[in-house]
């Protein structure tokens, strides 16, 4: 920790941001499905089942309004709908959700929302439309924080918020009482670049803060690298393939980890060249979970190319043995 880096906050505010161990292990992130755009609002059924089955699956949490769950698109009311649906679906699994906004009284409006409806957990990105500097990122999460009653994860995500965190503006937000947990994106270079970055990244928070990587192709990587927990795109929808890997790495097997994940490369090759969050819907839709479109507008889904390959994709999964009849045939499609 750097010279002019806070001290550790006390013993009660450390409590405060832990939660018990709740930012640890498998975290999947369910996409909302949405009906189509001039109806408007979340296909409500088929949200609430794709949560019932991460629930009975026994993923670590669930994280309500990621990238994943669309929140960027989403009004307050349907926002706050979203988290009281997965409250209500989860069962006894922890719910964190995601709260970012361009302002922030919208953000604290977010939060508000999200702690009543009995959120466990809230995750904030920084977003914007002017580029924010690093004082204003530090401010919104202070303003957070201060009104958070719950613990704080900072969701790293330069990709869509366009906005670097630096180690140092991370070690100062996580000085605050209710931050609790680290979100950072993949990194690329392999195992031995992801260790020497999760444990540069820990010598700067306190040793209560979580660390945990987005980024599912390096997933296996960054959990055999020390990372506490996988905050998973794949898994919202897959949940059992990545249910194996978290265990593996839990269990001090990094091999198994690490093949467990190269059995998914037809995946992660999709991702690479259209984005998780669009292969993720058309796998949703592929496996009857969702309908068809369930993105909001002006996003689109897969084209007819990308459909093809992710057919492929599934074909050679089921013939590893990762997409079983109970995973590839959960139900009737909805209509």
């Amino acid at each position: 920790m750097t010279s002019d880096t806070p001290m550790p906050p006390d013993a009660a505010a450390s409590s405060a941001r832990t939660g018990g161990g709740l930012l640890t292990g498998l975290s999947a992130f369910p996409l909302t499905p949405v009906t189509d755009d001039t109806a408007g609002g979340v296909d409500e059924r088929a949200y609430s089942n794709l949560v019932v089955r991460l629930a009975d699956v026994g993923v670590d949490s669930i994280t309500a309004l990621g990238s994943t769950g669309s929140y960027a698109y989403l009004n307050r009311d349907e926002r706050r709908r979203v988290v009281e649906l997965t409250v209500a679906a989860a069962g006894e699994v922890p719910v964190i959700a995601g709260i970012g906004s361009i302002r922030t009284r919208d953000v604290l409006q977010h939060a508000q929302d999200a702690q009543a409806a009995g959120a466990t957990a809230l995750l904030l990105a920084p977003m914007s439309y002017q580029p924010l500097t690093e004082d204003e990122v530090y401010g919104l999460f202070a303003d957070v924080d201060a009104a958070s009653s719950v613990p704080l994860v900072v969701y790293d995500n330069p990709g869509t918020t366009h906005f670097t965190f630096t180690d140092a503006l991370h070690a100062r937000i996580a000085q605050l009482p209710h931050v609790a947990s680290i979100k950072i994106p993949p990194v690329d270079g392999g195992p031995a670049v992801l260790a020497q970055r999760v444990a540069g990244l820990r010598a700067e928070v306190p040793t209560d803060v979580t660390i945990g990587i987005s980024g599912d192709p390096v997933a296996a990587d960054a959990l055999n690298s020390g990372c506490d927990a996988w905050y998973s795109v794949l898994a919202g929808t897959l949940p059992d393939p990545c249910r194996a890997i978290v265990a593996a790495a839990a269990d001090g097997d990094a091999t198994l980890a690490a093949d467990l994940s190269t059995r998914l490369t037809p995946l992660w090759e999709l991702f690479a060249t259209y984005g998780s969050y669009r292969v993720v819907s058309a796998l949703a839709e592929e496996l009857h979970l969702v309908r068809h479109p369930n993105l909001p507008r002006p996003v689109r889904g897969l084209d007819e190319t990308g459909r093809r390959r992710l057919r492929h994709a599934m074909t050679t999964l089921r013939a590893a043995g990762v997409l079983d009849s109970a995973a590839d045939d959960p139900g009737p499609r909805r209509s």
